[in-house]
């Protein structure tokens, strides 16, 4: 170090950083301790916020349709955090009854029910595209 530099201080933890000038922590702990803390104070992003809920709607149901076809009252997943605004795609049947999917589990609101299916490879010889 030279006699008119500061000494670096490590941007976790605060000590003396020995080594290259350019150097910003002391070790590779501080390093990913820095940023884990920095990932936590930032806004989730818009993208993190849906994968998530995709990935919690898909738990939920996957856990109520262990058959491949169940009803279960809406409320019930509702209370479990499931959101039935974020679904991947959806399957339209014979009867124009509109499945939503969210990636290989089905639900269709049914009065205050859902009723639960597990995807067939028969739908998707079947593509539909409106709505």
């Amino acid at each position: 170090m030279f006699n008119n530099e500061k000494p670096k201080l490590c941007l976790s933890c605060e000590k003396l950083i020995l080594g290259r000038s350019d150097k910003k922590f002391c070790d590779s702990y501080c390093k990913s301790s820095f940023h884990y803390k920095k990932t936590l104070e930032e806004v989730p992003r818009f993208y993190n916020l849906v994968d998530n809920q995709l990935k919690k709607n898909r738990r939920i149901l996957k856990s109520y349709n262990k058959s491949g076809l169940a009803t279960v009252r809406i409320q019930i997943l509702l209370e479990e955090g499931f959101n039935p605004n974020f679904f991947t795609h959806y399957w339209k049947n014979t009867k124009n009854d509109i499945y939503l999917f969210v990636y290989e589990f089905g639900f269709l609101k049914k009065d205050e029910k859902f009723i639960l299916i597990k995807w067939q490879d028969y739908m998707r010889k079947t593509p539909t595209f409106s709505l």
